[in-house]
């Protein structure tokens, strides 16, 4: 549409709305340039992904019946596409063994573990601490527990306080409830009898 002076006063205000439009519409669409963000490729793998994390765990796992550990953990991812797949406690995890009228017989608490749930193998790190029903502490930095064989084992540095003695060593291998142990290369202060 062509606008002329001397048209009636409508067509003006429709040649001068449609300019006013064209000038906004183009002054919208360089503000659009402006603002756009270059955003990084898309995740096509969930290899590395974990499927859930979840918040805040407690709980309760039972074997044929009976409750048998307590699990708390700050935070609870799951790796499901990892080779092998397992759940991820990054921030902390306390895991408790109990008995059938559900008291402790021993805990293990660390900074990091993961459990290779199709192994049933837990593997604990940094800051490892667990005690048992005989009040012994046990402390070291690795930890494995294999739920399969029953065995809670360690080949790195390990420090056992009992009530009288501090044993240090390298090397560990006990029983689930950590009551039943053996220590390898071990060193301490031990007390004499005279």
């Amino acid at each position: 549409m062509k606008c002329k002076t001397g048209e009636f006063p409508g067509k003006i205000r429709q040649c001068t709305a449609i300019v006013f439009m064209a000038i906004a519409l183009s002054f919208l669409s360089l503000s659009c340039r402006k603002n756009t963000r270059q955003l990084g490729e898309a995740v096509t793998s969930r290899d590395s992904m974990s499927v859930m994390t979840t918040l805040g765990v407690d709980m309760l796992i039972s074997e044929e019946g009976i409750i048998r550990y307590k699990v708390e953990a700050e935070e609870w991812k799951i790796f499901d596409k990892m080779d092998p797949p397992f759940y991820a406690m990054e921030k902390g995890v306390k895991l408790e063994l109990l008995d059938s009228l559900k008291q402790v017989e021993s805990m293990i608490q660390a900074d990091t573990a993961y459990n290779f749930y199709n192994k049933d193998l837990w593997e604990l790190r940094h800051n490892v601490h667990a005690e048992n029903i005989k009040n012994e502490k046990f402390d070291t930095h690795l930890l494995f527990w294999d739920n399969r064989r029953g065995v809670i084992y360690s080949d790195s540095l390990i420090r056992i306080e009992q009530e009288n003695q501090v044993i240090i060593g390298h090397g560990f291998e006990s029983n689930s409830n950590m009551t039943d142990y053996t220590i390898r290369k071990t060193e301490g202060v031990f007390p004499i009898q005279e």
